[in-house]
């Protein structure tokens, strides 16, 4: 059985680059880590010890990046039976995925937003539960940063909400795109995350973005969290209540106590909630 991830955790992204500092981490500078399974399946030698180690020491969440929820190649049986496995020998509490696509006749290494349309909520719904009952778990789905919307019957919003009421399934919830995009697409960031149902909500991500221009922002997880984003997050927690909260960051790494301040931020954000 997976351990849960701890309800008030602040959670850091278990990547390769940051082995050997994580590894060396004080007790209690992270609640959990969270690893992209794709990126570790098969890994074994230095860095599989390495992974074994610190999942033996640390509660783990895993975010999928290759199995193309909404896309219209056939889902990837061998991947989700890979997948389980992964999450069964590392404890995995929590699972999610991308609620975009990824691949069409091959790979396009990528997450491409899906058309906001009934058609689509039915498709990629399908494809939910299709994954679910493969992983023999409960699994969530993250809304995604877009530039360029390929079309909209629906409103955003309204597309995540149907989705998540017609799959069955949990939401993670990143504030970081929620910002990005509303900024990109001329929405009001909060009232978008007050709609959102407080009993999908699994956990949250924050990211930093790149300013490219005052109405276009870029979701890079390669610099700091914003402000502006960090008080989002608290009117997330406020509307919603506290979650399990990771901190991405892919590359531009700084030291680490860099970064577990960054988790000290997200766990001062818990306490006022």
């Amino acid at each position: 059985m997976a351990d849960a991830l701890p309800p008030r955790g602040a959670g850091l992204g278990l990547r390769r680059a940051l082995l050997d500092e994580l590894i060396g981490a004080p007790a209690g500078a992270f609640d959990f880590l969270e690893c992209a399974p794709d990126n570790w399946i098969g890994v074994g030698g230095a860095l599989g010890e390495q992974l074994q180690t610190l999942t033996a020491r640390h509660p783990l969440s895993c975010h999928g990046l290759s199995l193309s929820l909404g896309g219209p190649d056939p889902l990837d049986h061998a991947l989700l039976r890979q997948t389980r496995d992964f999450l069964d020998r590392h404890q995995v509490a929590l699972y999610s995925e991308h609620l975009s696509y990824c691949a069409a006749n091959g790979h396009l290494y990528d997450l491409l937003p899906l058309p906001f349309t009934e058609e689509a909520v039915l498709h990629v719904a399908a494809r939910i539960r299709q994954a679910q009952d493969a992983l023999g778990r409960r699994i969530a789905v993250e809304n995604v940063s877009y530039y360029a919307a390929p079309f909209r019957q629906l409103a955003e919003i309204d597309f995540i909400n149907a989705v998540l009421a017609e799959a069955g399934c949990d939401l993670l919830l990143d504030v970081n795109n929620v910002y990005v995009n509303a900024i990109n697409h001329g929405y009001d960031a909060r009232s978008f995350i007050k709609a959102m149902p407080t009993q999908r909500i699994a956990s949250y991500h924050v990211a930093g973005h790149f300013d490219e221009a005052d109405d276009l922002k870029i979701d890079t997880h390669g610099t700091a969290v914003k402000d502006e984003v960090w008080a989002l997050l608290g009117f997330a927690y406020a509307s919603h209540g506290v979650r399990p909260t990771l901190l991405e960051r892919d590359f531009n790494f700084p030291p680490l106590p860099v970064l577990v301040d960054e988790v000290a931020r997200i766990r001062a954000l818990q306490a006022a909630a």
